[in-house]
């Protein structure tokens, strides 16, 4: 591996536009089948008329595999290019796949949205699109597949990427790039084709080697969310998980959401001797002065700070059997911080099964149905967008002791 990192992305798009031919032929073209896996998929394809590798096949059996009681929330496949390697996230029904992107189960960092040449845009694309869109993936590829069934035509191609980008602008998501493949034949996916000389884009394989790995968090400036503060042997320690950057004693430090500064004095861990720690780690902090630090307090650094506010907008999922109501008083935890707050506006409600818009403008939220919603609270906020730092982008919502939604900040 030259970056030894690893890429997770998702592959959405209507059940029938080839989404199981594009991930078996991507796992042929590198190379990341077993031989009896091969051999197989070969038996499997022999009483076809067209001879051609039965590619659905291998995920089908894949599948079966898994049901077979080796079961995962989301299931994950992976195959590698020289570059790096690949998880592809294979969501079983949107409702789980919804919910483990929002609790943090699973991480897609980009997502390939595959659409049928012959049958364009279809409801679920469009859908598939909203969900993208919805989660915050801001690295989207969109292949246009069974080129080879409108004769690899360039007219056609050009409707359908011109199709999906009106409908991409109406949900402000951009496309990296618009691939025509046939998945069958593997024109596109790992080499250029022959049929298609009037595309000069890269193939599906290239488009996802230049995509970006997301930062780690140790990379980005510092975030420590304070946990909670104990007076030991006189000290007043405060602790905390190192959310992104590193903390080192000697640093100067903002207090948010307050503002007050300060420095760290040193780095306390049970046993061990430190003047530094990183994103990950969880530890005790003293400071020069004797500020006030609290639990819900979030320390940065000046001019790196994340955001503050009393408003925000978010997409929720709600799990409780009792539907929320717009008039509602809400408590909400994002990291350490608590605060009570108002739904103010319920933009849209979505089945998240379907993933069908059931109510614009709503003043209610149902099982398992995700709301586009802006929130307000009382006390300033201390956030980051999702795809930023996740634990200061997602949050729960409350009531009494249940944990009745999950939610992003976009």
């Amino acid at each position: 591996m030259e970056d030894g990192n690893t890429l997770k992305f998702v592959i959405v798009g209507h059940i029938d536009h080839g989404k199981s031919t594009l991930i078996g032929r991507l796992f042929f073209d590198t190379n990341s089948l077993p031989p009896d896996k091969i051999e197989e998929v070969k038996k499997a394809s022999k009483g076809r008329r067209d001879g051609e590798m039965e590619f659905a096949f291998l995920m089908d059996h894949l599948r079966e595999e898994r049901e077979q009681g080796i079961t995962i929330d989301t299931a994950q496949t992976f195959f590698k290019t020289p570059k790096r390697e690949y998880v592809i996230i294979d969501a079983p029904g949107h409702v789980e796949f919804v919910k483990n992107m929002i609790t943090g189960a699973s991480q897609a960092e980009a997502a390939l949205l595959i659409v049928d040449a012959k049958e364009g845009v279809a409801e679920q694309t469009r859908r598939h699109a909203n969900l993208v869109s919805m989660l915050g993936l801001d690295q989207v590829i969109v292949v246009i597949n069974k080129m080879d069934a409108v004769d690899y035509k360039q007219g056609r191609y050009d409707k359908i990427r011109s199709d999906v980008k009106e409908f991409f602008d109406t949900i402000a998501l951009k496309a990296d790039y618009y691939i025509p493949i046939s998945a069958l034949k593997g024109d596109n996916v790992a080499t250029r084709s022959d049929l298609m000389k009037w595309y000069e884009g890269p193939t599906v394989l290239g488009s996802l080697d230049s995509l970006a790995n997301r930062v780690p968090p140790e990379d980005k400036s510092l975030l420590f969310p304070i946990q909670d503060v104990y007076k030991i042997s006189g000290k007043r320690i405060a602790v905390g998980r190192v959310e992104a950057g590193t903390i080192e004693s000697g640093i100067e430090v903002k207090i948010l959401p307050g503002g007050e500064k300060t420095e760290v004095k040193s780095i306390e861990k049970f046993q061990e001797e430190k003047d530094k720690a990183v994103a990950g780690e969880s530890i005790g902090i003293m400071t020069e002065d004797p500020v006030f630090l609290q639990r819900g307090n979030v320390l940065c650094i000046e001019g790196k700070e994340p955001t503050i506010t009393n408003s925000f907008q978010a997409n929720v999922i709600w799990l409780s059997k009792e539907a929320f109501d717009i008039k509602e008083r809400i408590m909400m935890r994002l990291a350490t911080q608590e605060f009570a707050g108002n739904v103010i506006k319920i933009k849209r409600r979505i089945d998240s099964s379907s993933l069908s818009i059931l109510e614009e403008d709503a003043s209610t939220i149902g099982n398992l149905e995700i709301g586009e919603v802006e929130i307000q609270v009382k006390a300033p906020v201390v956030l980051t967008k999702f795809n930023n730092i996740q634990e200061l982008g997602r949050f729960v919502l409350v009531r009494g002791n249940d944990v009745v939604a999950g939610g992003i900040i976009t």
